[in-house]
């Protein structure tokens, strides 16, 4: 992916510029590594044709000579390696095209490495957020959205909290000093909801009051 795929927007990971008022207090991205472990699950796989390897060896062992058995598991580890690079090059391309934002006002997350779509979330729709924090500094920030606010796991997908498909929380997955992201975030939300919000209502007498909620 260039550098010039994402020309049309007119802040970087935003499709458009930001209100008067508004202003970015962090971007960020996945780590294509940890990506490929935590979301793609590239371990596994590596370990499922690792085990596919060890079992032919076993197998051929028993009427083959033990160098013989062993070729007879290469096949398995070649196989093995080519299915880990995809995995890790499908984890860098959705690194690439994922930028995260966290404003004054609100959660934007522009994902997707074939179908591009940004997901705004402002702090009042988000109950909770919950970070799993790695030895490395990585994490995973994941919010729990109330009300009727709902989205697609599989659109958003791996850009989710895993197996949480009945109510999606949308996550910053493998981020980088993902300690120091919480806090921004908890420090804005809860700047964000304790605002007064102004409303206006009308009076019986037909002239308007602003009342402060």
């Amino acid at each position: 992916m260039s550098h010039d795929d994402f020309n049309f927007e007119p802040i970087k990971g935003l499709p458009e510029q930001l209100p008067e008022g508004e202003h970015i207090l962090w971007q960020g991205a996945p780590d294509p590594r940890l990506l490929a472990r935590e979301a793609l699950g590239v371990r596994w796989v590596a370990a499922y044709f690792a085990l596919l390897a060890f079992w032919r060896v076993g197998v051929s062992a028993a009427d083959a000579p033990f160098g013989i058995a062993l070729m007879h598991g290469v096949p398995f580890i070649i196989s093995g390696l080519i299915a880990c690079g995809i995995l890790y090059g499908i984890a860098y391309v959705q690194a690439r095209s994922t930028v995260y934002t966290l404003t004054n006002k609100r959660v934007a997350m522009r994902i997707g490495a074939a179908l591009t779509m940004t997901l705004n979330l402002p702090y009042t729709w988000i109950g909770t957020a919950k970070l799993d924090l790695k030895p490395s500094g990585h994490g995973t920030l994941a919010f729990e959205l109330i009300g009727e606010t709902r989205i697609s796991y599989l659109m958003s997908w791996p850009h989710v909290r895993p197996w949480r498909i009945a109510r999606t929380q949308p996550a910053l997955r493998c981020i980088p000093d993902a300690q120091n992201v919480a806090q921004i975030f908890a420090e804005a939300a809860e700047t964000r909801i304790s605002e007064p919000r102004i409303a206006r209502v009308s009076q019986q007498d037909g002239s308007n009051a602003v009342a402060a909620e």
